[in-house]
């Protein structure tokens, strides 16, 4: 058995030139997938009313952000469509073939817990769908669910383990259906709202974007705190990004479908979501943020039933850029001389089961949420290390046969498989983004602590690799 094999297995393997088969609409659709979620729609919808600024700034900041996170992923992908690699391979340049399993395992631990509650989330849709179409009664709660919520979950959870055992090329398809149909829903609800409000949506949404009471000062720290926030929620796929540019045709059509998927995109689905908000708050006299709310308060079965499809479809959308690829990826890494797509994704599974059947019952009430929190943030610095690796140290040059080579003649073997710089880098920055979440006169910058960390860890990277690491020949000896 030759070295690179114990790095290297059906995950983690570059895709070849022949099976690069993605174009701009593929990369728009991991996009529509990820903003187009139940939890997307209320994060859009609720900005307009939550940071107390006109509608004009909480637009524009949504703009802005869509175009940093669009020059953000197209470097951070532009690895993968060169040299065909995952993230968790990536990642060996800058931390070592041993050391990339930490970035590796934080990102999927982080992926395994928001696969496992957003199942649930779908589950909820689908719930909805037959409550809709039977007629049946939710009956008794059991551990926080009825027993058609149990019925629905397993059910999920089922058809989520069919398409992720067929691979990426099923998973490419669904990604495909899942990300146009959610505007039908949003586009239904529209037409309904405009129909019942007499005429009084558009007025309505004038009145969101005006915000009486709304100060320069606020403006201007409104429009950083939402730039942050939309940053921060796209933080996690950032740095995997080359999961995904791998398999597309060239960098023209990853930067396209980026260009399309995000500030283009956004401005739409963020259009969309005012809109709607605005007529259920004519409508209802109530600004719902909540889409679902919003379809129950309609009262129609077939708007119900389109909604129910689309919202699952949406869910297990995101379930799958965000979440199940990487978590795959990076449990693959762990072992890769052992450890196929099938038997990673059945273990991601298996954890999301557990997940997601307790979210109601136990695991939302325990405060899991700074716990997953603290591992986002601690991703921040190895975005920064990873790029600043590749392009100001690699010169975007590597060796794909040393980064599959666990021998200590690799280039990125380092000292014991692991870049002692970048750990040094990674433990600096991760404090740093780690305090915001935990020390109180640091949360004022959890919004955006994540390009702060990132920042961070690339300078201090970048300074260290400057003084022992000038060259990548010199790093592969360090």
């Amino acid at each position: 058995m030759n070295q690179s094999s114990e790095l290297e297995n059906d995950s983690l393997a570059p895709v070849e030139e022949k099976d690069k088969k993605w174009g701009w609409f593929e990369v728009f659709n991991i996009w529509a997938n990820d903003i187009q979620s139940l939890f997307g729609y209320t994060l859009v919808a609720s900005l307009f009313i939550s940071y107390g600024v006109t509608g004009w700034t909480a637009f524009s900041a949504l703009i802005v952000a869509g175009l940093l996170v669009m020059f953000l992923v197209n470097i951070s992908g532009k690895a993968g469509v060169v040299y065909g690699i995952p993230y968790p391979v990536l990642a060996r340049a800058s931390m070592g073939v041993q050391g990339a399993k930490l970035p590796a395992m934080l990102r999927a631990i982080v992926a395994v817990f928001w696969f496992g509650v957003q199942t649930y989330f779908a589950s909820t849709a689908l719930n909805l769908l037959i409550v809709t179409v039977t007629g049946a009664s939710d009956g008794d709660v059991i551990l926080g669910m009825t027993g058609i919520g149990w019925l629905s979950f397993f059910i999920v959870w089922v058809l989520q383990m069919i398409i992720f055992s067929r691979g990426m090329g099923w998973v490419s398809k669904f990604l495909n259906l899942a990300g146009p149909f959610v505007y039908i829903v949003m586009i239904g609800l529209l037409v309904v709202l405009w129909q019942k409000s007499d005429g009084q949506l558009l007025s309505a949404a004038n009145d969101i974007f005006r915000h009486e009471g709304a100060s320069f000062s606020s403006e201007i720290h409104g429009f950083i705190a939402i730039v942050g926030t939309m940053v921060a929620y796209f933080a996690a796929v950032m740095i995997n990004f080359s999961d995904f540019s791998r398999y597309t045709k060239d960098q023209k059509s990853m930067k396209l479908g980026n260009l399309l998927g995000l500030p283009l995109n956004m401005v739409v689905f963020s259009a969309l979501a005012l809109l709607i908000t605005a007529g259920a708050a004519v409508v209802y006299k109530d600004q719902l943020t909540n889409p679902t709310a919003i379809v129950e308060r309609a009262d129609s079965a077939l708007l119900s039933v389109i909604a129910a499809v689309t919202f699952f479809a949406a869910t297990v959308g995101i379930n799958l850029v965000a979440n199940f690829i990487p978590a795959v990826n990076g449990i693959a890494n762990l072992s890769p001389k052992t450890m196929t797509f099938k038997k990673a994704g059945f273990i991601t599974s298996s954890f999301a089961l557990v997940i997601g059947a307790f979210w109601t019952s136990f695991i939302s009430q325990v405060g899991i949420g700074a716990f997953v929190n603290t591992l986002g943030a601690m991703l921040a610095p190895l975005y920064g290390i990873m790029i600043v690796d590749y392009y100001l140290v690699r010169k975007q040059k590597l060796s794909v046969s040393d980064l599959y080579d666990v021998s200590n003649e690799g280039a990125y073997f380092y000292k014991q498989g692991w870049n002692n710089i970048a750990l040094i880098a990674f433990v600096v920055g991760a404090i740093f983004s780690v305090s915001t979440v935990w020390v109180g006169f640091l949360s004022v910058l959890s919004g955006y602590a994540w390009l702060l960390g990132a920042l961070l860890g690339a300078v201090i990277y970048h300074g260290l690799s400057r003084r022992v690491l000038p060259t990548s020949k010199k790093a592969a000896n360090a």
